[in-house]
């Protein structure tokens, strides 16, 4: 009769066939090859999951397997088809392609590359973690409470309004763990997502809120059985915590840069900053249409870049979106929204001007700003500047 650690032990020759190896671990390892990711388990694991099959808290799993399972945009075709194929089916036809049993892996499924998935690892001598991120977020990052775009009745899956882009996070701790413990390292994971997406200022679709992840967001947390005492606390308050929301912070931020480019300094664009309140690229146009001259037009094209992406720009940028958060929470005053918005207009201007010394001047110069519409009074600040930036008087 074969005992427990003889189905963790059985060989796995040829199994490393193909796949390029990310972490090699004595509970662990980590490979992908091309659409797969694969982490397969080589001791048993207390696992936490949001895998449509085999998801929730088990303890026979042998591999997670995160894969790309679609396009980010549009792909109706490959939709339809694992619709068609229902969730068993397609979730047996990825182990296949993955080579792992279906009746013990977690999958879970995103539009983001697999080459771009990111890992970072954190602990010390005795307890590792180990995040492997994949991230994508241009058309479905969302705040909690925003409105959803699916709805289900009766097992059915109905969509309000497609969307694509999705974090998907595995976590392996290397040591026990109480099962509760498993719960509280899978909250801490998710607000060590949510924290690097404010850190990178990522705005929700379907809000004016900065998006707290994506609607379509899966993970697994695993925990090696090595015969070790168990760790009861995965709270912020103690290492264990530390390093899993280090780990997932610092990979979801990496795996955003590579697939989405969200760059840190490159997010400094007054369309990043402003776009949740709806000054985007394509709707400035036709204001700055409305506010220069047919040749400041032509030259603001020309050099479009190194306006929108002005530090003292972006800065005022922020710094407006800021005033129109906290006019919409309840922390300022409605009646103080036009003074606020009006001085970091002044700033916006004065920056891309140049021209510090003319911001009393300028916040003259600029129109009634609209609190509930404020891309346009934005965008006259934008062009306001500019307009004088080679002006003197």
């Amino acid at each position: 009769m074969n005992t427990e650690m003889d189905f963790w032990t059985e060989s796995t020759e040829g199994a490393m066939e193909d796949w390029n190896l990310l972490v090699s671990e004595a509970a662990f390892i980590a490979e992908r090859k091309g659409r797969f990711l694969r982490v397969r388990l080589l001791l048993p694991h207390w696992v936490l999951s949001s895998s449509g099959c085999n998801g929730g808290l088990r303890r026979d799993l042998r591999a997670l397997i995160n894969h790309h399972s679609c396009e980010g945009k549009d792909h109706r075709e490959r939709y339809e088809w694992m619709r068609q194929l229902g969730r068993d089916v397609y979730h047996r036809h990825v182990c296949a392609e993955a080579d792992v049993d279906p009746e013990t892996a977690a999958v879970l499924g995103t539009a983001a590359n697999m080459r771009y998935a990111s890992l970072k690892q954190a602990g010390d001598e005795e307890t590792r973690v180990t995040a492997i991120v994949t991230a994508g977020v241009q058309s479905n990052a969302a705040a909690a409470g925003d409105p959803a775009r699916w709805t289900e009745s009766e097992g059915c899956w109905k969509p309000v309004q497609a969307v694509g882009g999705t974090i998907n996070i595995i976590v392996m701790i290397n040591r026990p763990v109480a099962e509760a413990t498993l719960a509280q390292a899978a909250m801490v994971m998710t607000e060590a997502k949510s924290a690097a997406l404010r850190q990178l200022a990522v705005g929700s679709q379907y809000s004016a809120d900065l998006a707290t992840g994506t609607g379509t967001d899966q993970f697994c947390v695993a925990a090696a059985e090595d015969g070790r005492a168990r760790l009861y606390s995965a709270s912020t308050h103690v290492r264990l915590g530390e390093w899993i929301g280090t780990s997932v912070r610092e990979a979801t931020i990496e795996a955003l840069r590579w697939q989405n480019g969200l760059e840190p300094s490159l997010t400094r664009c007054v369309f990043h900053a402003l776009g949740r309140y709806g000054l985007k690229e394509e709707r400035f146009w036709p204001f700055a249409a409305e506010f220069l001259s047919d040749s400041d037009l032509q030259l603001l094209r020309l050099n479009d870049k190194s306006v929108f992406y002005e530090p003292g720009a972006a800065a005022a940028a922020f710094a407006m979106a800021e005033v129109l958060d906290r006019i919409r929470y309840a922390t300022l005053p409605p009646t103080c929204a036009e003074e606020a918005l009006r001085d970091q207009g002044a700033c916006m201007a004065a920056a891309i001007a140049a021209q510090p010394e003319r911001w009393v001047q300028f916040r003259a110069m600029l129109p009634e700003p609209d609190p509930m519409q404020p891309a346009r009074f934005a965008a006259a600040a934008i062009c306001l500047g500019w307009a004088h930036k080679w002006k003197t008087s």
